[in-house]
């Protein structure tokens, strides 16, 4: 059942965690349709690119593990608070992923002026639904996660384990087999691909 209490500022947060999916398919037009510039053809530019995107795609996989398929929820369902892994660090490390994926696909295609662009609106976006599972969290969960968010950062990661200190029973949670992170991440690695075969055709007219 939602949180009928949720203040009208986290509505929009809700309303685009419903469809956070959707909301980089704007940003995939432009990066395909656009005519790229003399920096498509900067070999270093796109390999710096490729790096990012993987990089982003990295620490989805590795949030991913440890959280599992709860990641892909389009509903207001909550699972266990996870603390280890990239959680340890910051708490919204699949949107930091998902932030770095965009802007490297950008800096790949040649488009050096629109990955800031990129960068902003996603954030902005993440901001927003990030704003809302907090309060949800601190609803449902209460003591627990506000002793969390007060160990971990939101956005800027931290060498400190967030680990320490006082924890609940409901945060200890066993990492899943990378047989089934990549099952869960499959759509994600196929969108990548897809995305760079796209790209490659692009470069080749």
């Amino acid at each position: 059942m939602s949180d009928r209490t949720s203040p009208d500022s986290t509505k929009l947060g809700e309303w685009l965690f419903q469809r956070r999916t959707l909301l980089p398919l704007p940003i995939a037009a432009a990066i395909l349709l656009i005519p790229s510039g003399e920096t498509s053809r900067n070999v270093a530019a796109i390999l710096g690119g490729i790096a990012l995107t993987l990089s982003g795609e990295a620490l989805r996989m590795w949030g991913v593990r440890h959280i599992g398929v709860i990641s892909r929820t389009r509903s207001d369902r909550l699972g266990p608070l996870v603390e280890s892994g990239p959680f340890a660090h910051l708490r919204n490390p699949l949107y930091i992923g998902n932030i770095a994926l965009w802007v490297g696909f950008a800096i790949t295609a040649g488009l050096l002026w629109l990955a800031p662009i990129v960068l902003v609106l996603l954030a902005l976006e993440y901001h927003a639904i990030v704003r809302w599972e907090e309060h949800l969290l601190e609803w449902r969960l209460g003591e627990t996660y506000r002793l969390y968010a007060s160990r971990v950062p939101r956005w800027i990661p931290t060498l400190h384990h967030g680990g320490h200190g006082v924890r609940s029973v409901s945060s200890v949670v066993e990492s899943f087999s990378w047989r089934e992170t990549f099952f869960s991440e499959r759509g994600t690695l196929i969108a990548i691909a897809a995305g760079y075969l796209l790209l490659w055709t692009k470069a080749r007219f």
